[in-house]
């Protein structure tokens, strides 16, 4: 590899890294099955709630 390919390798792995790090985050955060669960639980608590005060 002569030195002007190897530099222009460089110079666009850098450009990429900096365009992912701008690029923020398009991958949503892990949220584990007890955390899951425990979302859902509350969630029903919530509409039961709701329900029992509109009776």
């Amino acid at each position: 590899m002569n030195r002007r390919k190897k530099s222009n390798q460089i110079l666009k792995a850098r450009a990429k890294k900096a365009n992912l790090k701008l690029a923020g985050n398009s991958k949503s955060k892990y949220i584990s099955k007890v955390d899951r669960e425990i979302l859902v639980i509350e969630s029903t608590e919530d509409t039961n709630s709701v329900s029992e005060t509109l009776s």
